[in-house]
């Protein structure tokens, strides 16, 4: 393709190296773009109020993607532009569903909630909900410990399931077909057993798309980055998908191409033959 008009990247796996920061290569390649005039932001799992230890590492502050689409967050503004919420009704089902399901495998899972917020600095007591089962270990307060019913009474940005005796993907093969699309939208963003679900419809793809559309640029002038499961509509959506090396095989098939890994500087790698 073209050089992109619009630079979009997922974060953990993928922006950022394992230790956590964005390395000064891709942060010169992606700075030269955006001087340029192509647009940039980033889409992730993460909710809003997780950005700053990412954006405090950009010398611009680009609107992002958050929640796996859910929320679209301008931290110029420090104000949530759009949101998708799922309802309490959706979420209600989706544990009814997860009991079942879970209960057949006889494993324990605890519930989490994310819910819609304003500000990046509300209270994280107050934003992230979760059972006494979703945690056991916590060794702090910074989450609101609620009943299910306390956790299901309001809408979300995303409803979160944990269970620690399986991985992610065990738990999607087992729960993904049993959801109807029509009641949310599951995937999951981490190896380690956590299910995420959104509004049915919602995903970075879906979040992406809203925010291309502010710009005015069609899906083929765009380039994404990803590496878990949560990223492949995404991909696919893009005009340019690519996956990171350290990426899943799902993502990689959803891809137009495979990048080194994000501790080789695989979106940098990319981006370089443009700008």
């Amino acid at each position: 393709m073209n050089a992109p008009s619009l630079i979009i990247s997922d974060i953990d796996g993928t922006f950022l190296n394992s230790y956590g920061r964005v390395t000064p290569r891709l942060l010169e390649v992606v700075a030269r773009a955006v001087r340029g005039g192509t647009k940039f932001g980033l889409a992730t799992g993460r909710p809003h109020r997780w950005l700053l230890p990412v954006l405090e590492q950009l010398p611009f502050e680009p609107v992002c993607v958050a929640a796996n689409g859910a929320v679209i967050y301008d931290p110029e503004h420090d104000e949530v532009v759009k949101s998708f919420a799922l309802s309490p009704e959706s979420m209600q089902e989706t544990v009814e569903v997860v009991e079942k399901v879970m209960g057949e495998a006889d494993v324990t899972v605890g519930y989490g909630v994310e819910r819609l917020s304003q500000s990046a600095l509300d209270p994280e007591e107050e934003c992230f909900l979760i059972t006494p089962e979703y945690n056991p270990d916590a060794w702090d307060a910074r989450f609101g410990v609620v009943h299910v019913e306390e956790l299901l009474a309001e809408p979300a940005a995303k409803l979160l399931v944990r269970c620690p005796d399986l991985m992610a993907a065990e738990m999607f093969d087992m729960i993904a077909p049993e959801i109807d699309q029509d009641i949310a939208h599951v995937t999951y963003s981490m190896e380690e057993g956590l299910l995420e679900f959104s509004r049915p419809g919602v995903t970075k793809a879906a979040g992406v798309s809203y925010l291309a559309a502010q710009y005015g640029i069609d899906p083929s002038q765009v380039v994404a980055f990803g590496d878990m499961q949560n990223d492949v509509e995404m991909l696919a959506w893009a005009g340019m998908g690519v996956a990171m090396g350290n990426a899943t095989d799902a993502v990689k098939d959803a891809a137009d191409i495979v990048t080194a890994s994000n501790d080789e500087d695989g979106v940098a790698q990319v981006l370089e033959h443009w700008f």
